[in-house]
């Protein structure tokens, strides 16, 4: 399998879209059900540049993960 690296840069920065992509790459790194829904609610808990900082914090995750996954 290929490496995809994940990354917020030149994607719409609506904040629904920003959250659906994060969403997208945690499902596609296999993140349970509960640690989405903990991503979307810690997003959503603040303004706009919580949710950025969240989601680029979840975005390094996802690369680790698949970064980890494709090593083996």
């Amino acid at each position: 399998m290929a490496r995809k690296k994940y990354n917020l840069v030149g994607i719409d920065g609506n904040a629904f879209s920003v959250m659906g992509y994060v969403r997208s790459a945690m499902r596609e790194q296999k993140f349970t059900s509960e640690e989405i829904k903990n991503y979307t609610d810690r997003a959503m808990s603040s303004d706009y540049n919580n949710l950025l900082c969240v989601s680029i914090d979840m975005i390094e995750q996802c690369n680790k993960r698949n970064y980890d996954r494709n090593r083996r």
